[in-house]
Order: structure tokens, then sequence, then C-alpha cells
């Protein structure tokens, strides 16, 4: 099944067919949130993940051509103040989708792995990820890939897990501590 799948960079005749898919599949993954509002990255697409140092976002589609995945990264913008990261190319992947008739698939494992072989030709020194309990298997999976649990902590009412993939290039700051106590 995998090697009928193409993955590929996000070109601008796919553009908008891809950001209205993470927009339709974030709106089912995340009902709960509102969807009137465009994430930056989304809205701010080329300069986020095409026309930049660190950034990239792929698509996979069948040879027939349907979307079916989809994964990102951007360049991290220290928006979580518990933690910093040693290193100046820190990236943060993000957006990992894949339609559930090709999930065990091994689709998943691919999407990471190309991004990873991105990551390192752009010189990336840190990928860094966050993802939630509630998506059921993702934590498991983002293990497997080589990722380790840097925090886990409430995020805008979420339980949020942030993960690295190399846990050494983090430093815990006095943030999180005060963030601690006073939950």
């Amino acid at each position: 099944m995998i090697n009928d799948i193409d993955i590929l960079p996000v070109g601008i005749r796919d553009r908008e067919e891809v950001i209205a898919y993470v927009l339709k599949t974030r709106e089912h993954l995340f009902p709960m949130l509102n969807h009137q509002v465009i994430p930056r990255d989304l809205r701010d697409f080329s300069s986020t993940y095409v026309h930049t140092d660190v950034g990239a976002f792929l698509q996979a589609r069948t040879k027939q051509g349907k979307l079916i995945g989809t994964i990102g990264m951007m360049a991290y913008d220290n928006r979580f103040p518990y933690f910093s990261f040693t290193g100046s190319k820190i990236v943060e992947v993000a957006r990992l989708y894949v339609e559930p008739a090709y999930r065990k698939s091994g689709l998943g494992t691919a999407l990471v792995q190309r991004l990873k072989t991105i990551g390192k030709q752009q010189g990336v020194e840190l990928l860094y990820l966050h993802t939630h309990p509630f998506l059921e298997g993702a934590y498991e999976f983002w293990l497997k890939q080589g990722f380790d649990l840097v925090l886990a902590c409430e995020e805008s009412g979420f339980e949020t897990l942030h993960m690295t993939l190399d846990k050494t290039k983090v430093i815990t700051t006095d943030t999180f501590t005060s963030f601690m106590e006073n939950r």
C-alpha cells in the first residue's frame, strides 16, 4: 500500500487544496476550537513553510492524486515559556494528518522520515512538537519515531505533551516552576 504513495513538497498549485484539507482535518480532530480563526502558519503558509531557511510542508498522495496525508515543520517561535532549546535552527513539527484508511500502513512514519531528511539538509539542530493524549495513538507514535517527552502540562485547557528528538538540548526555565506552583 505505501509503495503506491507519493510524498512530495506542497507546490503552488496544491497549496489551496492542502490548506483546505488541513483545516477540515483540524476541525474534525479539534471540534472544540474556534474554526473561524485560521492559524497563523496556514494563513502565512508560504513564509512559514516554503520561503524560509528552515521549514517544509509535505503531502502524501495516491497514484490517482488523492490527498491522504500531510506533515510540516516551521521555525520554532519560542511560544511556550516553560523551556528553551540550545541551538539556532529549531523547528516545530506540525500538522501530521493521515487519512484513517492509511493509518498503521507506515505512511505516518514515511512522512516523518522524509521531514527529518529535509531537516538534516537544512541544518536543523532540533525537532520539537507537541501533541495531546486525546489524540488516540499520537503519543505512542511519536515515541516510536524517536521523540522523547520533555514536559506534560495544561495548555489552553488541554493536557499537552511537549516532545523533542534530542532531550539533551532542552533547558527548563524558572517560568515552568512558577507555572506548576500556580496551577
